[in-house]
């Protein structure tokens, strides 16, 4: 049995949660969330502690893995409709900036052109400085996957450190060229 599959999902006050065969939907004050449980798992509501309980139909192999992914999903559902996610990205390096323009993110970060980065509609992305990028959402998949693929356009090279970094993310540095006696 899975042991975070066992624990129920405690919903709180201000959240409303509708099951109906296998869609979940669950809104709250920053907004709404559905996803589509597999089949071989089951959702319940548990009326008396106010939580979301999650069981498996049988014992296979994929009913297993799916028991305590599925229990992870709603629980980051539940954490994202009240809380919602963030992400924030520092630029590091001479001349390295970063700004909103429009629904546009624009890095330029040492290559010949600057690079533009679509934002998507359920995300807010914001620049308090040109060296800081915060990310905000209530899906925590689209937040770090936007966050993601904004780092893989110049990631932190371990030489002089320049690139964009989550942060607080440690670079590894090396040494480079050393000189001979």
């Amino acid at each position: 049995m899975s042991r975070l599959g066992k624990k129920p999902v405690a919903i709180p006050d201000k959240v409303k949660v509708q099951i109906q065969d296998h869609h979940v939907v669950v809104e709250g004050p920053l907004g709404k969330l559905e996803w589509d449980v597999p089949a071989v798992i089951r959702v319940g509501f548990d009326e008396s502690g106010k939580a979301l309980v999650v069981a498996r139909t049988s014992d296979e192999r994929q009913a297993k893995a799916l028991h305590g992914l599925t229990r992870a999903l709603l629980q980051n559902m539940v954490v994202g409709v009240t809380q919602g996610y963030e992400r924030r990205l520092e630029v590091v390096g001479v001349g390295y900036i970063a700004a909103v323009q429009g629904n546009m993110l624009q890095l330029r970060v040492g290559l010949a052109n600057e690079l533009q980065k679509p934002i998507p509609a359920d995300l807010k992305v914001t620049c308090p400085d040109q060296q800081h990028v915060v990310i905000r959402g209530i899906d925590k998949q689209k937040v770090f996957q936007f966050a993601a693929e904004v780092r893989a356009l110049r990631k932190p090279e371990p030489y002089k450190g320049k690139g964009i970094r989550y942060e607080g993310e440690v670079v590894r540095r090396k040494q480079g060229k050393v000189m001979a006696k």
